[in-house]
């Protein structure tokens, strides 16, 4: 029988199943969170590239704008080289100058018909570079919107879970100290080096937990003994058995509801 300050290998198994169930319960936090954070950043990121893109919508509308004004100025400076040109046609000494003038004029007659045509596309432009603006400003509205909820929810998360974080990772650390060294570090490299960070596992349905490797029936008498602690061979996992994983597991939820 065992005395008061004896730790059996029961005992052991109990409060590397507890941190297991206790450090489970950290990483189901952190997993939630971790989520929400990313798509958190991948709106603002829409979001600013959105902006972005409003930017310099608006910055071609007002290039274009730009453009017209230019023509605009080229169709008057046009005319009023037409006019000047049309008057010198009165004082020529000969057909050589007068024609020579004409075609000036008709350079400037040219130029006036192509800033127009100009005018009128620079304008198609501007029509499309509006529609754009106006779908771009409504999408940024819809993701901004969306980006406000999603923030909401992170801090919401953010102060519900990081006050039974902050217990949990107490009692991680509380249950560590009663476990021996040895076994602490055997149970953090299992964590580090298997799926999903579970390094104690229960049998089910004659395998170790998560894993379709039987184990044989020999074994899981042994492990039902609780008499020395057993890993499987193929994970390396530390395994316990179905009747103490379901009572530690009840034991644990009761803590968590008090956190």
């Amino acid at each position: 029988m065992a005395t008061k300050t004896e730790i059996t290998v029961e005992d052991k198994l109990r409060a590397l199943y507890d941190l297991q169930l206790i450090d489970s319960r950290i990483d189901e936090i952190r997993n939630v969170r971790g989520e929400l954070p990313l798509e958190v950043q991948d709106l603002e990121d829409e979001v600013q590239g959105l902006k972005t893109r409003l930017d310099k919508l608006k910055t071609d509308v007002e290039t274009i704008n730009y453009e017209i004004s230019a023509k605009k100025n080229l169709i008057e400076e046009a005319k009023t080289l037409i006019k000047k040109y049309s008057e010198q046609q009165k004082n020529v000494r000969n057909s050589r100058e007068f024609n020579s003038l004409a075609k000036e004029v008709e350079y400037q007659e040219l130029e006036i018909q192509l800033a127009e045509k100009n005018i009128k596309e620079f304008k198609v432009q501007i029509e499309q570079k509006k529609e754009v603006i106006a779908d771009t400003k409504e999408r940024l509205s819809e993701r901004e919107s969306h980006l406000k909820h999603k923030k909401g929810e992170l801090d919401a998360i953010l102060a519900e879970t990081e006050k039974e974080e902050k217990a949990l990772l107490a009692k991680s650390e509380s249950y560590q100290k009663q476990i021996e060294e040895r076994l602490v570090k055997a149970y953090n490299r299992i964590r580090k080096n298997v799926k999903n960070g579970l390094a104690v596992v229960p049998i089910e349905r004659g395998a170790s937990g998560g894993s379709f490797f039987t184990i044989p029936p020999q074994v899981q008498v042994e492990i039902a003994a609780r008499k020395k602690i057993i890993t499987d061979e193929h994970s390396g996992r530390i395994l316990v058995d179905p009747a103490l994983a379901e009572e530690e597991q009840g034991k644990m939820e009761k803590l968590f509801a008090k956190l």
